[in-house]
């Protein structure tokens, strides 16, 4: 019976996968500075809206029960993305539906806030490969601008006053004393919890702190959904965006314990800034599914024994060997799927669950350097490495 379900599962994936990769969005390009964009600035009637797919995140477990669960039950989403660049600066709008406005209030450890993020491939001297979606790979950096919705926060906000750093039930304070102890914690506190973090691998993002990452964004709730902005210059000493700017994105829901790796998020989406002569390798690498057959390409991956290790879908057991690959068709190109069969040590992962063997560790380190202890299938010829990456590619979320 579970082979049946399985086999139902794959060919409903696989016909989902006919659909082809977000197409690329259009950045119009605006003589009005952008400097001050917000959400309800009048600049963005020019933007052209394009839809771009948001996918759950399934391989990596988090240690929480609930968590897991709530992830095993999510779908994709959509979410509109419009885009406008005067020269200087680019300024991306997300839209994206939520049923309920999740804002993250005090140290409450059971509450989440909704948030999204904008990631961009950093500089390198080669735009290809890309880096790996999340969280970067090694000598090619990403950087990730993080929003979150919240109420007033004080801690941390880099002034390094430990005075006013600790809970007001824990001062020595009353009455009038408390009230002007309240009154300076507030004008000191930010409503506006924006991060900029650069990261070259899993467990490696850093947050910008020096002031050398420039960006303003926010975030509006209004009809049942959000409306995310982000506003930052066109180089800088982290990127350097023209013809086409790979970027992929990511939303949080509060209300579905959304933080860390429980979020939904697209695979890398090319944006085109008009006018300017668009990069046509990566534009197609972005925009263009495998054209291997799927269905051989689940028989060879059975042969050559992947799932013996990886989690194929929901109706498998997880066996935390190694990652989930049951929705891994929704937020990885395919360029990164063909790395990761050829040269699995490419990008590593380096935590695994607790819940996993000690006997099955998903990486070993040589000099220093972590090796994936995945077989590398580089023997494999051309045609057979292109089937896998299409039913790969089939492995996806259905969509809400």
């Amino acid at each position: 019976m579970t082979k049946i379900v399985t086999s139902l599962l794959s060919l409903s994936l696989a016909c989902s996968a006919a659909l082809a990769a977000d197409a690329a969005i259009s950045a119009v390009k605006v003589t009005d500075s952008l400097d001050a964009v917000k959400a309800n600035s009048a600049v963005w009637s020019k933007a052209k809206f394009s839809s771009v797919t948001l996918y759950p995140q399934t391989s990596i477990e988090m240690n929480d029960k609930n968590a897991n669960a709530i992830t095993d039950t999510l779908k994709a989403k959509k979410a509109q993305v419009g885009a406008l660049y005067d020269g200087k600066n680019i300024a991306l709008m997300v839209k994206w539906a939520d049923g309920s406005k999740d804002v993250q209030a005090g140290y409450a450890s059971t509450t989440y806030s909704d948030g999204f993020a904008v990631q961009l491939a950093g500089t390198t001297a080669k735009p290809q490969p890309l880096p790996y979606i999340g969280m970067g790979s090694a000598g090619r950096p990403v950087v990730v601008h993080l929003q979150k919705a919240n109420e007033k926060v004080y801690e941390p906000n880099g002034n390094m006053d430990v005075s006013t750093q600790i809970n007001r039930n824990q001062t020595a304070l009353f009455g009038k004393e408390l009230k002007e102890y309240d009154a300076k914690v507030a004008s000191l506190a930010t409503t506006n919890y924006a991060r900029t973090f650069v990261g070259e691998g899993f467990r490696s993002l850093t947050e910008v702190k020096d002031g050398s990452a420039k960006s303003t964004s926010g975030m509006v709730y209004a009809n049942g959904g959000w409306s995310g902005t982000l506003v930052r210059p066109l180089q800088d000493a982290y990127v350097n965006l023209s013809g086409t700017v790979p970027l992929a994105i990511a939303v949080w829901d509060g209300s579905k314990m959304g933080r860390n790796g429980v979020k939904n998020l697209s695979a890398w989406v090319a944006v085109n800034l008009e006018g300017q002569k668009p990069n046509e390798a990566l534009l197609a690498d972005l925009t263009t599914d495998s054209k291997g057959d799927a269905t051989k390409g689940k028989a060879a991956l059975e042969t050559n024994g992947c799932n013996g290790c990886h989690q194929m879908s929901a109706a498998d057991p997880k066996n935390f060997m190694a990652p989930s690959l049951r929705t891994i068709g929704g937020y990885s190109t395919a360029g990164y799927l063909r790395e990761s069969i050829v040269k699995p040590s490419a990008v590593v992962v380096p935590g695994y669950n607790r819940n996993a063997h000690k006997n099955t560790p998903w990486y070993t380190l040589e000099k220093g350097k972590r090796i994936s202890t995945m077989t590398d299938f580089s023997h494999l010829d051309k045609n057979t490495v292109e089937d896998i990456v299409a039913y790969l590619q089939s492995l996806k979320a259905e969509v809400e």
